[in-house]
């Protein structure tokens, strides 16, 4: 039975729900969105006894105030931005109680850029199109297709409880540094640039711009040269997917991209690094290396592993 959990007090820069988005509906035009770091919605999860999938909050640099309306575990994931329960420092990647009337903020981001909020039980918002995802441009999922608000009250499943103090080992937890490197499989439209562009996009290093969110990431650095047009046949667009427009400027695909693009790609980020690349704010640096499909794979597999193992022990 769904209960009233949080009162938004404060509700930060831009808070939304967010799940592993709508699948398989990308012929039809429909945006898979979700979470930007789908590692610590999953690991969070995990630690509050939920399905992996399940719709947690993902909080954008400058958290919200949440008032408790209800006990509930609560694990939170993914960037430090300095969460507190009544004043006090609240643990990350760790499982804790909230107990009814207590604040839960943020305060300074000391590192990485989204933050994802898990509650035991899941929070009870409509599923859209199989999704409880927010896709705010087309302002569906989540709650009334929009980021939270001030005096919103957010409702849960139903309490599950389950034990507190669950945790991964410590070199499960990732670290968001200013500069990354990020990896990538080249291609698909690599006869679209002369060996020297390729050369120049894996030698380089790239700054993240203001002008990015959760569409794309605007990066700048040096340009990068079509041999003739940066322009093809619109064709679908994956996660990840680096296009490289006219003015040579590449522009990284992420979590509410558009389902297809007529600019030619020079790489693809593999699905392994994406939540690194998630927590990256205005600023970071950024360096490109280059990996084969069978490496992007094994990693791929390696932490497939990890979360059937997690499955297992909670």
């Amino acid at each position: 039975m769904s209960k009233p959990l949080f009162q938004v007090m404060k509700p930060g820069l831009l808070t939304t729900f967010q799940d592993l988005g709508r699948t398989g509906l990308q012929e039809f035009g429909v945006v898979v969105s979700g979470a930007m770091d789908e590692y610590a919605l999953q690991i969070g999860n995990l630690l509050v006894g939920n399905d992996k999938g399940e719709a947690a909050l993902e909080v954008t640099i400058v958290g919200p105030e949440l008032k408790a309306l209800e006990d509930m575990v609560v694990a939170i994931c993914g960037a430090n931005l300095s969460p507190k329960v009544n004043g006090k420092q609240a643990p990350m990647w760790k499982s804790f109680k909230v107990k009814k009337g207590e604040l839960l903020e943020f305060g300074k981001p000391i590192e990485g850029a989204r933050s994802y909020i898990c509650v035991a039980g899941g929070f009870d918002v409509p599923v859209v199109m199989g999704s409880k995802s927010t896709f705010l441009k087309a302002k569906i999922g989540g709650l009334n297709g929009r980021g939270l608000e001030k005096d919103d009250i957010l409702h849960g499943e139903g309490h599950v409880g389950v034990r507190t103090g669950r945790s991964i080992h410590p070199d499960k937890i990732p670290t968001y540094k200013k500069e990354m490197e990020i990896r990538v499989c080249l291609g698909p439209h690599l006869d679209a640039f002369p060996e020297s562009s390729v050369e120049t996009f894996l030698s380089s290093t790239y700054e993240v711009t203001p002008q990015s969110d959760r569409m794309g990431y605007r990066i700048k650095g040096p340009k990068i040269e079509h041999k003739t047009s940066a322009d093809i046949i619109s064709e679908a667009i994956p996660l990840g997917g680096i296009q490289v427009p006219a003015d040579g400027n590449p522009i990284l695909l992420m979590a509410d991209r558009q389902t297809t693009g007529g600019y030619t790609r020079i790489a693809t980020v593999i699905s392994y690094d994406i939540p690194l690349l998630a927590q990256a704010q205005p600023g970071t640096k950024i360096r490109f290396r280059d990996v084969t499909v069978e490496e992007a794979q094994a990693l791929f597999q390696k932490r497939a592993k990890l979360f059937r193992v997690l499955e297992k022990v909670t």
